[in-house]
């Protein structure tokens, strides 16, 4: 589970040491934290610590957290001088850190776990470019859409290139999966999903090949065609709607991952065991079923309550199988 060691004293260890961009960007300190929940819970794969704004980044638009909380751009990425102000060629250099780290994980596990590298779909990324940051109402990428087409796709060219860039140097660092995480795909209308990201997602699927197996997660995006038609080998559902719904109406060549409401991990473990055990009734041991929950994990999460998930999971036997 992506960020699943934001709930570890461990981590919180960490924290108080050094600031979230210190830990992502010193190798030594993003293996560390990729390690923690392994050690602790011996999950199936370990995740990346890193941040789906690196890439934005390395392109030539730094962030950083805002004191009051939310992400704040060095810029915002407005104009046709913006976009040009955004180097495509150099993210590999750039983000030599993340291979880095990633390599020190693979070098750690031995491979015993897999290792799951991951970036953020050109429209999520987009979306915090042209907005500057993190935003109540993401509107301004949905206004350059419709408004600007041309510049729009001028911008998204660079994003996808770099994004392929990012996820290519992460397969040659021993990444044995890697997924697109479109977090903002909710917010565009259905009708516009496919021009807005999915056709972007799907270039970046092609671009990769068959080296690894690709996961795309949309959180609020339901039109299983679509994501189905980005060539992805998984598709992550968030906790919104039925799992084995989404099952019925996906191809049977793909997998599905998903997709525990994280608040859950809030409540009890009682509660914990209850919806997952639910999930996993409901899918009945459905071929191609990777368990997880349905976005990130709360800060919030008690490691009581992790701790009865793996429980859970591990433990469960399909209906057939009882």
């Amino acid at each position: 589970m992506r960020q699943a060691g934001r709930a570890l004293p461990e981590y919180r260890a960490l924290k108080r040491k050094h600031d979230f961009l210190e830990l992502i960007r010193t190798p030594d300190l993003a293996a560390e934290v990729t390690l923690q929940p392994i050690r602790r819970f011996d999950f199936d794969a370990a995740v990346l610590f890193s941040d789906i704004l690196v890439v934005a980044e390395a392109l030539g638009q730094p962030y950083r957290f805002r004191s009051q909380g939310g992400i704040e751009m060095d810029f915002a990425v407005r104009s046709a001088q913006d976009v040009d102000r955004l180097t495509s060629g150099a993210v590999t250099e750039r983000l030599q850190y993340v291979a880095e780290a990633l390599r020190r994980v693979k070098s750690a596990l031995g491979g015993r776990t897999a290792v799951l590298g991951f970036a953020g779909s050109p429209w999520t990324l987009a979306n915090f470019m042209i907005e500057g940051g993190s935003s109540d109402e993401f509107t301004r990428a949905r206004t350059l859409l419709h408004c600007d087409r041309a510049l729009f796709t001028r911008l998204l060219d660079k994003v996808t290139a770099a994004v392929i860039d990012a996820l290519r140097l992460q397969v040659d660092a021993g990444a044995d999966a890697v997924q697109i995480f479109d977090s903002l795909g909710g917010v565009i209308s259905g009708e516009a999903y496919a021009r807005a990201s999915a056709d972007w997602i799907q270039q970046i699927v092609a671009a990769l090949g068959d080296r690894v197996p690709v996961i795309v997660f949309g959180r609020g995006v339901h039109d299983w065609e679509t994501l189905a038609g980005t060539g992805a080998q998984v598709i992550g559902v968030d906790w919104q709607v039925r799992l084995a719904e989404a099952r019925r109406h996906l191809p049977g060549r793909l997998a599905v991952q998903g997709n525990l409401d994280p608040f859950v991990m809030t409540t009890t473990p009682e509660i914990v065991a209850a919806e997952a055990g639910r999930i996993l009734d409901a899918m009945d041991g459905a071929p191609g079923h990777i368990f997880n929950l349905g976005h990130g994990l709360p800060p919030e999460t008690k490691l009581e309550n992790l701790e009865r998930l793996v429980e859970t999971v591990r433990t469960h036997r399909p209906k057939t199988c009882r």
